[in-house]
């Protein structure tokens, strides 16, 4: 009953994929809890005697999996603030049908393996409702199937990648373009508008860097083109001088981006440090306004600003 109900109310009144993914830090968290208090209030209405994992007479458990010690520890902290100052609002409102909510947080660090630890610990011993925002793609990868098997619902993810919704499965509930589809789209129209020619690409090497690459192989395909050159980096690095070099060789006029708040910054002032100025694109996991902050100065951050194209 939970998941049939919660499905249809979702598809109805989810804001659109550009809409969702414009939001950031606290807007990003406050909005998917906006979201989640349309669908509990009608899962919890159509049958007030309705008995769950994490329901209780008057209380609703929601737990949620963060980065909050690792590269992408201030865009995390953001999203769980967010989502807190929601859930603050929604009790001193009384709550959903007289419950109410509970948000337990745990730490990723960013890291798949601590991610599934956290799931577990999330499911078995807190037993959650259900899992609410978690962020990264190869975190919820490995950590969808420990929700599932004790039907726990994965709802909206903070990731675009196709896994969120393929294959189909009913638990999974999420809100964004994938990466996929909008490196499909966005490429081409920049490589005509700006009449390029090479195009190189640099990404994580894991399930969300690779999702960019297949988007953007898929959208030269069309065009007859193939990347000038491609070079990765692993999940945490801090140093791109190498694979800086290696597209400023090339003579890459436009640059994808499979990176995420910090790899973007690194990136692009490492490229500028060396006199490298292709056109950036990359997806909506590469910008926040964290880029404006944490460049080191406000002409370096305009600069950023002005320079990376976002789909």
């Amino acid at each position: 009953m939970k998941n049939r109900i919660t499905q249809s109310i979702v598809a109805d009144h989810l804001p659109s994929a550009g809409a969702t993914a414009s939001r950031v830090g606290h807007g990003k968290g406050y909005g998917l809890c906006k979201t989640l208090l349309l669908a509990l209030a009608l899962a919890f209405g159509a049958n007030s005697a309705i008995a769950d994992q994490g329901v209780s007479s008057n209380e609703i458990l929601i737990g949620t999996i963060q980065d909050l010690s690792g590269p992408l520890a201030g865009y995390g902290k953001a999203v769980r603030n967010g989502m807190q100052m929601r859930i603050d609002e929604i009790n001193e409102q009384g709550g959903v049908h007289g419950r109410k909510l509970r948000l337990v947080t745990e730490d990723s660090g960013y890291d798949p393996k601590r991610a599934v630890l956290a799931a577990q610990k999330l499911v078995n011993q807190d037993k959650i409702f259900m899992m609410l925002a978690h962020i990264g793609t190869a975190q919820n990868n490995a950590a969808m199937p420990v929700l599932f098997e004790k039907n726990i619902v994965n709802f909206m993810p903070v990731t675009a990648a196709r896994e969120m919704y393929e294959p189909f499965n009913r638990l999974k509930y999420a809100g964004f373009a994938t990466y996929y589809d909008q490196m499909r789209s966005v490429v081409p129209f920049l490589i005509k508008d700006k009449k390029v020619s090479k195009v190189c690409v640099i990404h994580q090497d894991d399930e969300f860097g690779l999702e960019v690459v297949r988007g953007a192989e898929a959208a030269l395909k069309t065009l007859n083109m193939d990347f000038t050159e491609k070079t990765s980096f692993k999940r945490g690095a801090t140093d791109f001088s190498s694979q800086v070099a290696r597209m400023k060789s090339a003579g890459c006029e436009m640059v994808v981006l499979g990176t995420i708040i910090r790899e973007t910054v690194g990136t692009i002032a490492e490229s500028r440090k060396n006199g490298f100025n292709p056109i950036f694109i990359g997806s909506n996991a590469s910008y926040t306004d964290l880029i404006h902050k944490l460049g080191r100065s406000e002409e370096h951050t305009s600069e950023l600003q002005s320079r990376v194209d976002i789909s």
